[in-house]
């Protein structure tokens, strides 16, 4: 397993004059891509850089840091714009980033720095499959680019894929739970109130998507564009192909208060699998690109 970032190159403080941008020193040999992505790391949770593990988990809600935090034993970190929990103990660092396709890749890109082993996103998604109750779990193996910043990482052409291994092991994990899961595309979009737009759904049926959401196709690209293993296992949180199915602030309330922790467990169970594999098998590599 690849060793953290040192204080060396990172500096000692998560703040730029650490990482050598005060406006006193700075030169301009030093504004590097690299520099700047780890200063906006640090300046956005609040945290030093050496503190984030080689597994990340991602989220969308608070409740789920939260959650982690009193399983970790851990104090939560909030910054002007992530909540992050740090537990060395387990080697995970888990970061709620608020919503949307632009935070999704702009966090992949700054992580990519840290040379994290894997990251998952613990996401919610619509279910559109008429098998899918709440409740489910979807392994995605592919997101539908309908969202508009992938496309400054990848050419529209490219698909937008998880990793392999890492959607391996979280399959592995449900099987052995007996979880009732699918696999399926899941359609990225950044159009919200799509409920309510007929030719929206009609394209939804068409292209047979199994659920949606907000950001897996930003994610899956710009991991793959920086290198970054990254998969998701995501909770059908609402059935909104029907007017009854929407979700509201109740039925939102009552998907986090039942499903929150399961979500969670089983994410950390996937991540102890994979170092198992890891001790057990030289050749696993979840970093290893072909590019």
């Amino acid at each position: 397993m690849p060793k953290k970032p040192s204080p060396e190159t990172l500096g000692q403080n998560s703040n730029s004059e650490a990482l050598g941008l005060t406006r006193e020193t700075v030169d301009p040999a030093q504004i590097t891509r690299r520099r700047i992505a780890l200063d906006t790391l640090a300046r956005y949770a609040n945290s030093e850089v050496e503190a984030f593990q080689h597994f990340i988990l991602l989220t969308n809600f608070p409740q789920y840091t939260d959650v982690f935090a009193n399983y970790a034993k851990a104090e939560p970190i909030l910054g002007p714009v992530l909540k992050v929990v740090h537990s060395p103990e387990h080697d995970i660092s888990i970061i709620d980033y608020r919503v949307g396709s632009p935070m999704a890749a702009l966090l992949m890109d700054v992580l990519s720095h840290l040379h994290p082993q894997g990251i998952i996103m613990l996401g919610l998604c619509g279910g559109i499959h008429r098998r899918q109750r709440v409740g489910d779990f979807l392994i995605p193996i592919a997101a539908i680019r309908d969202e508009g910043t992938s496309r400054h990482y990848m050419p529209l052409q490219v698909p937008s894929l998880p990793s392999f291994m890492i959607q391996k092991y979280i399959a592995e994990e449900l099987i052995e739970r007996n979880l009732t899961f699918m696999t399926g595309v899941v359609h990225s979009t950044d159009y919200r109130m799509w409920e309510f737009d007929e030719k929206f759904k009609a394209r939804l049926v068409e292209e047979k998507a199994t659920a949606v959401d907000m950001e897996c196709s930003a994610l899956f690209t710009t991991g793959f564009a920086r290198k970054v293993p990254v998969g998701a296992l995501l909770l059908v949180s609402d059935l909104p192909m029907n007017p009854e199915g929407i979700k509201t602030k109740a039925s939102a309330a009552e998907v986090f208060e039942r499903y929150t922790k399961l979500h969670l467990e089983s994410a950390i169970a996937v991540i102890k699998r994979i170092n198992a594999a890891d001790k057990n098998s030289r050749r696993l590599n979840l970093r290893r690109f072909s590019f």
